[in-house]
């Protein structure tokens, strides 16, 4: 049999470590890694299923909540950003690139003022997705 290569040898040795550390995606996975992926969701989907769970429904409409806060710290920072790069320089690649700097780091920003006047981090919101996720793929059959 061959040698492994640097490379195979060096992922052997890291993929436990970080698998540990990103063990929260496992929670994901028996809805990503299926055959046939679930079905599309609407906004009426989601609002029927936090009217109809009271323990995950107030946490899941909690989170869609802080993702405008954070959609809209996306839209703020990409434009201020844009803009002032714009204003003094001209350059329209320079101008480019702030945008969508400011666009990620608004998206930071607007997450972590949600994640604190929501109170994100008294909140499950994970298992609130997967009780969601769990109840879609129960209604749906299991398509």
């Amino acid at each position: 049999m061959a040698e492994s290569s640097f490379f195979r040898k060096h992922w052997e040795g890291w993929k436990e470590f970080w698998g540990e550390r990103f063990s929260f995606l496992e929670n994901y996975t028996r809805f990503t890694d299926r055959d046939q992926p679930l079905p599309s969701w609407s906004a009426s989907d989601v609002e029927e299923f936090i009217a109809s769970d009271p323990v995950h429904g107030p946490t899941l409409k909690t989170a869609r909540e802080a993702a405008k806060y954070a959609a809209i710290g996306s839209v703020l920072g990409a434009v201020t950003t844009a803009g002032f790069t714009w204003k003094y320089s001209r350059s329209l690649h320079g101008a480019g690139l702030s945008f969508a700097a400011g666009a990620m780091f608004g998206w930071t920003f607007g997450q972590e003022i949600a994640s604190h006047s929501l109170q994100l981090y008294r909140l499950d919101t994970m298992a609130a997705q997967v009780k969601f996720l769990e109840w879609w793929e129960n209604k749906t059959g299991g398509r």
